[in-house]
């Protein structure tokens, strides 16, 4: 792989370089931990099954206190905590898997516990000092201390780099005093311990800013306001927080100084996970509902289930699915793997997720037909709740940029050192040599693979096609725009929708791999035609984005858009 791809599997994409050893073979739990892992869903569906009912959570908005001391007993504030700090240390597939079965059965406690722990005490993980780890983790871990992650504000929600918390250094730096306020924090209204993040920089147009991460706790004097009223996720706290002169030893300073974006965006790539994984869970769980649905709705003589377009909506939500689920543990097992930057595999979980989901509960509403609409059913209840995920996290359209620009970056600054070594061709000599043998390879042929199992040849054919496209559109709109990339967010969106495509493939490429060398071609029937469809799904999107880089009508749209801006409304009546 050449110097300049970073090691992870999609921006290697972006290259045209298919990094197969990262993905193959398709990881899996070790027995042992498959063995632990069962355990704890058995004891969490018998608790659910004896205690959780949905229904009255959505209408109470709130989850009883004697749900959350269960949760708690089953030790499930502390998934993924050290057991030497009091949890249970499960690895990042393991806390999917538990995270997919939880958020399958009730959207409401998924989100507190996911708050808690996806984001809540991440930064304790990923960055806090072993003191600060002794002195916080064993509460989480049973839950006697709840955790939130507090970023958002009123003027900065996806520009988090736009917050105006500020954190003052006091007594020659050994505190800090914030002023602020934040908004929509989940577990705000009970959360002990908040990872908050305060500018300690001045807010200066054209600078730089410098946010830094907090641990603070409630007691230090965050105040919160009543529970909002909210769409779905209605058991969950979604509060606003305040924070009037409170006082946060230097010690509580999570990670460095002003280096608490960092810190966030850490946090977030790996909580993304978490949410991808839950949505995984509510697609099964609909699923379930859907095919019972069709086995018992009669129109016209027999099950609506014999019917064409009821079987396109099952076979399509099935494959979605597949892919979800498939992606969604890759991602975990490159994670597992300790692979340094999971950050662009993290964010196509969530997009994707959240998509799949919206589409196959909208499906599964339609195939309910009107008892879906209804409160004495669950569809409308899955189907609010399941909204927000396109929301949370990062929203979809803030991540496809991000996953289009990142993705471009270093095919972006290799070509910017080509351009420099043309002027000073002796010096760049070295290269403009690799640049023309990386040019005189791809004429050659695109990049193939060796590890797909024969049966799959024709879908690996279709991905390594799409692959060099990827490679070859991502260099014509760089040339094309340069710097001024940063602005063309209908280029982003075509660019993004390729590469999240090409990973879900990808992925299930080497899942469904994985399970004919384990079971042949007669046991692994399903996954083959599961593969198959959601390829020729994909295939179409790919071959439309492709065609719309050259013709497409994107200045029409800015166009009326921006009409409709200055009308404020639409403008026409027919009086």
């Amino acid at each position: 792989m050449p110097p300049l791809i970073e090691q992870s599997f999609t921006k290697a994409l972006f290259h045209g370089v298919i990094a197969e050893d990262m993905i193959f073979p398709y990881p899996e739990m070790t027995s042992e931990e498959r063995q632990s892992t069962s355990i704890i869903l058995d004891s969490v569906r018998r608790f659910f099954a004896a205690n959780v009912d949905s229904a009255k959570i959505d209408r109470d908005h709130e989850i009883p206190k004697a749900v959350l001391d269960g949760l708690r007993s089953l030790g499930l504030f502390g998934l993924q905590i050290p057991t030497e700090y009091g949890g249970i240390g499960l690895s990042t597939a393991a806390y999917a898997r538990v995270m997919q079965e939880i958020g399958g059965m009730d959207a409401s406690i998924a989100v507190t516990l996911g708050a808690h722990q996806s984001i809540g005490y991440k930064s304790l993980l990923l960055f806090g000092t072993h003191e600060q780890k002794r002195r916080y983790l064993p509460q989480l871990a049973t839950g006697e201390s709840v955790a939130a992650f507090a970023l958002t504000e009123p003027s900065a929600g996806s520009d988090a780099a736009a917050i105006k918390t500020r954190a003052e250094a006091v007594d020659g730096g050994a505190a800090y005093v914030l002023n602020g306020s934040k908004i929509w924090i989940t577990n705000g209204g009970f959360a002990d311990v908040f990872t908050l993040f305060a500018r300690t920089s001045a807010l200066e147009e054209g600078s730089k800013p410098k946010i830094t991460a907090f641990l603070v706790e409630r007691g230090m004097g965050v105040t919160n306001g009543p529970n909002e009223h909210k769409l779905g996720i209605r058991g969950s706290s979604t509060t606003e927080l305040f924070l009037e002169n409170v006082r946060v030893p230097r010690e509580n300073v999570v990670g460095d100084v002003g280096k608490g974006f960092k810190v966030a965006m850490e946090v977030l790539n790996s909580g993304r996970l978490g949410l991808a994984s839950g949505c995984v869970g509510v697609c099964k769980t609909l699923l379930r509902l859907a095919i019972a649905r069709v086995e018992e709705r009669r129109a016209f003589g027999r099950n609506i289930g014999d019917f064409g377009l009821i079987k396109d909506k099952i076979a399509r939500m099935l494959a979605e699915t597949y892919a979800l689920e498939s992606m969604t543990y890759l991602t975990a097992g490159l994670v597992d793997s300790k692979i340094a930057d999971y950050s662009m595999e993290s964010a196509i979980c969530k997009v994707k997720g959240s998509e799949t989901l919206w589409s196959v509960v909208n499906d599964t509403l339609q195939i309910a037909a009107g008892i879906g609409y209804m409160q004495d059913y669950p569809y409308e209840r899955i189907l609010r709740d399941s909204r927000v995920n396109l929301i949370f996290e990062g929203t979809n359209d803030i991540l496809r940029c991000f996953i289009a620009l990142s993705g471009m970056a270093a095919p972006g600054k290799a070509l910017a050192e080509v351009v420099k070594a043309m002027r000073e061709p002796i010096k760049g000599f070295g290269l403009l040599s690799d640049f023309a043998l990386r040019k005189a390879r791809a004429a050659l042929g695109r990049e193939r693979m060796t590890r797909v199992h024969p049966l799959l040849g024709r879908e690996a054919v279709i991905f390594e096609e799409y692959v060099s496209e990827l490679a070859v559109q991502a260099e014509n709109v760089l040339r094309k725009h340069g710097r001024d990339i940063a602005e063309m967010q209908f280029t982003q969106l075509r660019i993004a929708d390729m590469v999240m495509d090409l990973f879900a493939v990808a992925a299930c490429l080497t899942r469904t791999t994985r399970a004919i060398e384990r079971r042949g071609e007669d046991g692994a029937r399903r996954e083959i035609d599961l593969c198959s469809l959601y390829l020729n799904m994909a295939h179409k999107r790919l071959r439309q984005n492709v065609s719309d880089f050259a013709r497409n009508d994107d200045e029409l749209r800015k166009a009326i858009a921006g009409r409709a801006y200055i009308d404020g409304a639409y403008p026409f009546d027919v009086l």
